[in-house]
């Protein structure tokens, strides 16, 4: 399946067909893994249980801080070094 690289933001985002999506169970705000094989420049996207929720904490409010997170994972990298 090929598939074209978009930008959203300052980030990039690959799009997956409704077909694919349905037969791995992956929906909007579905946590998935994304394995990478640098030798074979592979990527193996699978879907993952939901995360374990903070009490008090509100669904869809975890789920914007996983994908504020996911999005600038680089920039929070370097800063934790500084």
């Amino acid at each position: 399946m090929l598939r074209k690289v978009l930008k959203n933001g300052n980030c990039l985002v690959v799009s997956l067909p409704k077909d694919a999506l349905e037969l791995l169970d992956i929906s909007i705000g579905s946590v998935v893994s994304v394995d990478l094989d640098s030798r074979k420049k592979k990527s193996v996207i699978s879907p993952v249980g939901e995360p374990l929720a903070f009490a008090g904490i509100e669904k869809a409010f975890a789920q914007q801080v996983a994908e504020f997170i996911d999005c600038y994972r680089p920039a929070l990298e370097a800063l934790k070094k500084t």
